[in-house]
């Protein structure tokens, strides 16, 4: 598996949400809302790092928060966009 993905995804949440931890710190399979303290608003602030680091797109309907249960639920969804 190609961890690239996963390594920016954790550098934009550690960067955007101004987590006190490094993105070493984060793991893959971890809660972000229960072991991270993120909440609704950091979520949406997650879909804007990830529309622009990816230049992906939410369509209606498709914005689902079992995507945002863990940096590597979000990793599978951005793969899932870019095929």
């Amino acid at each position: 598996m190609d961890d690239n993905i996963e390594q920016e995804i954790k550098k934009m949440i550690v960067e955007r949400l101004f987590l006190k931890i490094t993105p070493e710190e984060m793991e893959n399979d971890k809660g972000l809302i229960d072991v991270y303290g993120i909440d609704s608003f950091s979520i949406m602030e997650i879909v804007v790092g990830l529309e622009e680091l990816y230049g992906i797109t939410f369509k209606p309907g498709e914005f689902k928060l079992s995507y945002f249960k863990t940096v590597g639920s979000i990793a599978e969804f951005v793969r899932s966009k870019k095929k």
